[in-house]
């Protein structure tokens, strides 16, 4: 528990450390959870200290930059970048209730595609979650080339490995915070939904939590060893180094981010399987492997054979998520038959027939329309519903279906529109810029918020569970439904 002579101290392994006391919340910024880390080793423990730390400061962001978005500003759920010249980022927020004794923990990873985002993102704040009773954590890992690159030689999946390093932590040091070392949510968003989804049928994570929700995520976004080492000689010849450890680890930051932002061009590399399928759809090029000890196998193979069955699983989506990525730039306006049928064809060897299944031959339906709708349920829709039919333990699964008004009413219910509302945050996204419009329901935040505390504290969600006879909650209706096949399962392999 919570030192009671002093509520903003407290001890940790490394030394003692001091909080700062806002309202019934105490806020810990920027704990070292491992030493700033070295290009290609393994995250190691923190220095020790003496005397009392103040932890009133982030701290710095893994690598990375923020793409600018049309219309919309997305710095409240991506953060503002870093350029690396401060490498001691393997850090971690907390907050915590003062009368905190046993609570549940919740331990959000943050998107970005595996290649941007911090933990501290206004609308990551977790202040509301402390208010509900829950103690909560965020962490920054390793990203792109540092975290994702699967280099010859070199230890794989390094940013999973940091997410288990610091879950490690939190088992060993959330009793000083007042937090249950035995009731711990992992809970994440995008590229960080897409990893808890991995990391619950890690052999290595086994006991490091017990519940997870994810977030407009699933475990299908991973690839082979072999295929990945693809994008490993494709980033060697732009930057003119070899395509092993020595080559890589003295290539700069900054010509690190010129070169994958060189890559994220579609036609730039090719990453698909021996079936013709790129399973991220272009979206990131860095994505967890698999064939390693962190993940042996496929995630969703592993979990038809049991993997994860004692982890209790939320799993959801967005109802049209990839308005995040093609409203805003115009794309679903603007773009033709034939370009539309080439960029799906990047990714998906039926891009005709898909593309046909949403609609791209129907009078009044655009191109861009029907290229938004089939990878919105093939990127994210489907495999989450594959995910959850998987799963053999307890799993609820939901769709975010608020629309938000932004961009001249065309955002709607798009990929990310959710987390302010998860974390009660919408004021940092509200706005003529804003995520979420000009005056998103206050209502509908209480709800989900309470709706993730409830399960992180309880373990369980107001609505039947998914099973063989699939039940969805629609958030905004507040009541879940019996959800039919989407046309996307005609064309997302088994």
């Amino acid at each position: 528990m919570i030192n009671e002579q002093d509520a903003r101290l407290v001890q940790i392994e490394e030394g003692a450390i001091r909080g700062s006391l806002r309202g019934s919340v105490l806020c810990f910024l920027g704990i070292p959870y491992a030493a700033p880390p070295q290009r290609f080793v393994l995250p190691q423990p923190p220095a020790p200290w003496d005397g009392v730390r103040d932890m009133d400061d982030p701290g710095p962001a893994a690598p990375h930059r923020i793409r600018p978005f049309p219309m919309v500003d997305p710095t409240p759920l991506v953060g503002h970048g870093s350029d690396g010249s401060d490498g001691d980022y393997l850090r971690l927020n907390i907050w915590a209730p003062t009368d905190a004794k046993a609570a549940p923990v919740m331990v959000f990873i943050h998107g970005g595609g595996f290649v941007g985002g911090c933990k501290d993102a206004s609308a990551h704040d977790g202040t509301a979650f402390a208010e509900s009773g829950a103690v909560c954590v965020a962490i920054n890992y390793r990203m792109g080339i540092d975290g994702f690159l699967p280099v010859p030689g070199v230890p794989t999946n390094l940013g999973l490995r940091d997410m288990l390093f610091a879950l490690a932590w939190v088992q060993r040091n959330i009793t000083a915070f007042g937090g249950d070392r035995a009731n711990v949510t992992l809970f994440g968003e995008s590229a960080g939904a897409m990893a808890i989804a991995d990391l619950v049928t890690s052999p290595l994570a086994k006991g490091l939590f017990q519940r997870a929700i994810i977030q407009s995520g699933h475990g299908a976004m991973v690839r082979e060893i072999g295929v990945a080492q693809r994008l490993v000689r494709k980033l060697a010849k732009v930057l003119r180094v070899t395509p092993d450890a020595e080559g890589f680890r003295g290539v700069s930051h900054a010509s690190a981010m010129d070169a994958i932002d060189k890559l994220a061009k579609p036609w730039a590399v090719d990453l698909r399987d021996a079936d013709g399928r790129e399973p991220v759809y272009g979206i990131s090029r860095f994505i967890p492997v698999y064939g390693d000890d962190v993940l042996p196998e496929k995630p969703i193979d592993a979990l038809r054979k049991g993997a994860g069955r004692d982890v209790d699983i939320v799993i959801g989506s967005n109802a049209e998520e990839m308005n995040l990525y093609f409203v805003p730039t115009g794309v679903r306006k603007k773009i033709g038959g034939l370009f539309a049928r080439w960029l799906l064809g990047r990714s998906h060897p039926q891009a005709k027939a898909v593309l046909t299944a949403y609609g791209y031959k129907q009078k009044g339906v655009r191109p861009g329309e029907a290229l938004t709708a089939a990878m919105t349920d093939l990127v994210f829709r489907w495999p989450a519903r594959q995910y959850a039919a998987a799963h053999q333990g307890k799993t609820w699964m939901y769709e975010f279906d608020w629309r938000s008004p932004a961009c001249d009413g065309e955002l709607g219910a798009c990929h990310g529109i959710e987390m302010p509302f998860v974390f009660k945050t919408l004021p940092s996204c509200t706005g003529p810029q804003g995520l979420a419009g000009m005056a998103p329901p206050q209502p509908l935040a209480d709800r989900m918020h309470d709706l993730w505390a409830g399960f992180a504290r309880e373990g369980a969600m107001p609505w039947p569970e998914y099973g063989s006879y699939p039940m969805v909650y629609q958030m905004m209706r507040g009541e879940a439904l019996h959800e039919p096949a989407m046309p996307a399962a005609a064309f997302v392999p088994e």
